[in-house]
């Protein structure tokens, strides 16, 4: 299993390289990062000093989406770095949340999602691609290579997941719901005549190490509350397409019935007001928190499920303490840690 990190672009941005070099230097695979070009510094431009400082790692958001860039500029911007640093990169999408409320419009359909997958891969990957009644090549771009994953909880963006996408980002880290979203996800691939196999399980959620005290647990809950109050934000959108009774598990969806509001000002952020509805329970099984032992348990039980990545989300108070545990105590333990690598700064 690969272990990834998100990180969100807050400045200073030489903070986020920093981060970024820390985690490889620990044997991480992928850094990935929000892309809100209100709330956050713009991530595009920041993988650029990720790459040139770094070897190894992939970068790519998690996640963008169809709305707030032209799709031929954002494959041409993914082919650039490829060019410039090899073939690192790697794009996550979805329908699209805080980049997108956050300047009044509401996400993409699935729709234009799975149009703007199509254009993206094939430019991204030095082929041509027809863009309204325009076909369009980059003849500069004949050796990248990008691979798209699309992120989504619903059961229509998790078929589309697997019929078009080369990976599945689950945004939590709850077993039985991952169980659910991976069996949908390669049903979907299946029918489509692909391999299952080939579509890369990405799970992302908060990871919090603790000495294994309950003063310590308490804290890292209140850290990491937040994820909640996140997925409840898309989980909400989901309950209001489907209604509470459909296939999406009671699991995801009971826990919103206390839910008043989300505030795009405190997106992501440790301590903010609108995750108060979220019971302890959800932060257990959404996040990893816990010994390092703990984090290894689940990790391997996810690995159990398919999952061939998990991304810690790193928006609390212990950024360089949370990688530093794992690098030491927990990657050595899973079955195919990446090896630690030098930077090259």
């Amino acid at each position: 299993m690969d272990i990834g990190v998100v990180l969100q672009c807050t400045p200073p941005a030489s903070r986020v390289v920093e981060l970024a070099r820390i985690a490889e230097t620990h044997g991480f695979s992928h850094v990935w990062t929000f892309d809100s070009h209100l709330l956050w510094e713009d991530p595009y431009v920041i993988y650029s000093q990720i790459l040139a400082v770094t070897r190894k790692v992939m970068v790519g958001p998690m996640v963008t989406n169809p709305s707030t860039r032209d799709w031929t500029v954002t494959a041409s911007t993914f082919a650039t770095l490829n060019e410039m640093f090899g073939n690192r990169t790697v794009c996550g999408i979805g329908r699209g949340d805080s980049a997108l409320r956050t300047i009044g419009h509401p996400p993409a359909t699935l729709a234009r999602l799975r149009e703007s997958i199509g254009v993206i891969r094939e430019l991204g990957n030095g082929r041509s691609a027809r863009v309204g009644d325009t076909e369009v090549r980059f003849p500069w771009a004949r050796d990248s290579r990008l691979g798209v994953w699309v992120a989504g909880y619903g059961p229509k963006a998790l078929d589309l997941t697997g019929e078009v996408a080369d990976g599945f980002i689950l945004q939590l880290a709850d077993p039985d719901i991952t169980a659910w979203t991976v069996a949908r996800v390669r049903a979907a691939a299946e029918r489509a005549g692909r391999d299952p196999d080939e579509v890369t399980i990405c799970v992302a959620a908060p990871a919090y190490i603790t000495d294994g005290s309950k003063e310590a647990l308490a804290h890292a809950r209140e850290q990491c509350r937040w994820f909640g109050g996140m997925v409840g934000n898309h989980v909400a959108d989901i309950v209001a397409k489907y209604g509470a009774d459909s296939e999406v598990p009671a699991a995801l969806t009971d826990y919103i019935a206390g839910r008043t509001g989300y505030d795009y000002n405190q997106h992501g952020r440790a301590g903010n007001t609108h995750a108060d509805f979220v019971p302890d329970a959800i932060v257990d099984r959404f996040c990893l928190l816990g010994t390092p032992d703990e984090h290894v348990h689940r990790l391997h039980e996810l690995e159990a499920l398919g999952v061939d990545q998990f991304a810690v989300y790193l928006q609390h108070d212990a950024k360089t303490a949370t990688l530093d545990a794992y690098g030491e105590s927990v990657l050595p333990h899973l079955t195919h840690p990446l090896p630690a690598t030098q930077s090259a700064g």
